[in-house]
């Protein structure tokens, strides 16, 4: 399958390079090697090895793009003051990936100026590519997304991340799930964070939310939802921590009754 933009060509020569590679070691999961890299957080050996695929074929069609990683962190190509950059999350779904759920995603943006240009989200177990380009739309595969149109947040289905073990803000996230609960039709928790945004840009989804998320988790997901007419917003940041993000991304209809409840301070 061809698309009309080379830069999302590139990305899903190189996604599916990688989510080859990923489906194969899916299949043997129990036999990946797993290192520790954080509270909650794992890194395996699939999930290296799919970020060096990525960055050897899309630094092979553009070498003077510079890359931020997960892994690999900042990688500088371009001598110029404001390059073009690839912003990479080879395996967004870790957790899932090593207890053998098949929910987890490859995302990859093209950034100038910290500018989304365009992105793409592919799951490699069912061979979706979420894609979206600037001013152009998005698309799965070759449809075309919207947003729901739901208003009413009571018939609303929202999708959220819960902090991981050793964050400190269990109470605070459990006021606003609790009034969600209350208010919402449904909440799921599927644990990929881009996938969370592209199903909010498909109408799966009516709305999002999710703490202590990076950059290269949600860069991809965010054009996605915004060309297909969302909303993305961020709350309680950090100028300190300028790749920590705390999202919040609806159908733009229900956007201001999730602030609301997410940002309860305590229950009533």
């Amino acid at each position: 399958m061809s698309y009309s933009s080379p830069h999302i060509n590139t990305m899903l020569t190189a996604a599916r390079q990688a989510g080859k590679k990923l489906v194969r070691d899916f299949g043997e999961v129990e036999n990946l090697q797993v290192s520790i890299k954080g509270v909650s957080d794992f890194v395996s050996a699939a999930d290296i090895q799919s970020e060096k695929i990525l960055i050897n074929e899309l630094s092979r069609a553009y070498p003077d793009y510079d890359i931020l990683a997960e892994e690999a962190g900042e990688i500088k190509n371009s001598k110029n003051d404001n390059p073009l950059k690839w912003v990479i999350d080879p395996l967004d779904g870790t957790t899932n990936f090593l207890f053998g759920i098949p929910h987890f995603a490859i995302s990859i943006a093209l950034q100038k100026n910290n500018e989304t240009l365009s992105g793409i989200v592919y799951n490699p177990i069912t061979d979706d590519l979420f894609w979206a380009v600037k001013g152009k739309g998005a698309f799965c595969n070759n449809k075309r997304l919207r947003v729901s149109v739901r208003e009413k947040f009571g018939s609303c289905t929202i999708g959220t991340g819960i902090p991981h073990k050793g964050l400190k803000d269990h109470e605070e996230y459990l006021v606003g799930l609790t009034k969600i609960m209350e208010n919402a039709a449904a909440i799921r928790r599927f644990g990929t964070a881009s996938l969370d945004l592209v199903y909010v840009a498909a109408g799966k989804f009516d709305g999002f939310w999710e703490k202590n998320l990076k950059i290269w988790d949600i860069a991809a997901g965010m054009i996605i939802l915004k060309e297909a007419g969302g909303f993305v917003d961020f709350f309680e940041e950090d100028a300190n921590l300028p790749l920590k993000k705390n999202i919040l991304a609806t159908n733009s209809n229900i956007h201001e009754d999730l602030k609301e409840l997410i940002n309860k301070k305590d229950i009533e």
